[in-house]
């Protein structure tokens, strides 16, 4: 298939080595053309640790050429660059496309479906729960690949099109998806937010002082206990809402392939067996400046919605905001734009299995 990688960033990266072994075409577009310069200059993209080889991604010039020259459009970028990504793309998907979100954040296939029916096209908007591979850049075409996840959870909008969405997710990246039937299971499905918020709580001095540390040994015991307890927050929304997503003992077992246990002691077996990562080395990183607005946010504004307040998730969006002197609840654009807030359960309920319709009056 050909599939249109909007991103040039570790996960693009990554994304496009494991489809171009698997004998798929892919194309690259970076908004600035800085991250696939050394690509357009005809170097391979060299791919180590779970995939190896080199490949020879395309560089589209535009965003237009990348979406008219593609079959599937993928959405690589922090949360951040999401409707960027999808006032970008809209203009130009037809009809016989298909989008996928990895990983989905703050409704965002909403936002991208009300913009195509505005257009008069519904497709099939995949939002993916987690990123199927995760890894690092390494150097303008280099790129190791940390692991390659065993599943994934996915739903589409329409769910009408759910057959049609799952059908092409694992004709490009195989059989490990596992469809959740509406976009609010996925909603709380991506478990990034609320574990990235613990790791960075505990470890925010290495961040700052750019600090080499191991992410997986320094889940300790304090920590691990924090993230089991955020844990229980977005378990009791998602029951709240008739819904089975994973908990946290699932993810890191099924991603990681380490036996469950207690989460410090997973991270632990992740770090012994050489495979725990290596946080953040900057305080601006997308485990705050993606994960506290987009995820942390949305999963705060949906516990009120449904009676069940996630608490530790919105002490820790105030504790960031304090930390780096900003307002983070106001740094979701997708929220905004959605007006959520506005929004009832009922309303928001349709639209995650529906989407907007064709020129319909919700567009």
């Amino acid at each position: 298939m050909r599939v249109g990688i909007v991103g040039a960033g570790s996960i693009a990266f990554c994304v496009a080595a494991f489809l171009e072994q698997q004998g798929h075409s892919t194309v690259l577009w970076s908004p600035s053309g800085e991250r696939t310069k050394a690509l357009a200059d005809g170097a391979a993209l060299v791919a180590t640790g779970a995939i190896e080889g080199a490949f020879h991604p395309g560089v589209a010039p535009t965003v237009q050429a990348l979406v008219e020259g593609a079959e599937v459009i993928f959405i690589a970028l922090p949360a951040y660059g999401h409707k960027f990504a999808f006032d970008a793309i809209a203009p130009f998907v037809s009809a016989g496309q298909t989008v996928i979100i990895s990983s989905h954040a703050s409704f965002g296939a909403l936002y991208l479906s009300r913009a195509l029916a505005r257009r008069g096209i519904v497709v099939p908007v995949v939002a993916w729960g987690t990123t199927a591979v995760a890894g690092r850049q390494k150097g303008p075409a280099e790129v190791n690949l940390s692991t390659v996840r065993k599943k994934i959870d996915l739903a589409t909008v329409p769910a009408s099109r759910s057959a049609d969405g799952l059908a092409v997710c694992q004709a490009l990246f195989g059989d490990r998806f596992v469809d959740r039937g509406s976009l609010m299971a996925i909603a709380l499905s991506n478990l990034n937010p609320q574990n990235h918020m613990g790791i960075a709580l505990g470890n925010m001095t290495r961040m700052e002082r750019g600090e080499t540390w191991s992410q997986g040994q320094n889940v300790t015991p304090n920590v691990g206990r924090l993230l089991e307890e955020l844990d229980q927050e977005r378990l009791a929304i998602a029951a709240a809402l008739g819904l089975e997503v994973r908990t946290i003992f699932q993810h890191f077992h099924l991603s990681f392939h380490v036996p469950i246990s207690s989460i410090s002691q997973m991270n632990q077996e992740m770090h012994a067996a050489g495979n725990g990562g290596t946080g953040p080395a900057t305080a601006e990183s997308r485990y705050v400046l993606e994960d506290v607005p987009f995820g942390l946010a949305m999963t705060v504004k949906l516990g009120r919605l449904v009676g069940r307040p996630a608490e530790l998730h919105e002490a820790g969006v105030r504790i960031f905001s304090a930390m780096y002197g900003r307002d983070f609840f106001a740094e979701n654009d997708l929220l905004q734009a959605l007006d959520l807030d506005g929004m009832s359960l009922e309303t928001l309920s349709q639209l995650c299995r529906d989407g907007y319709a064709a020129n319909g009056a919700q567009a």
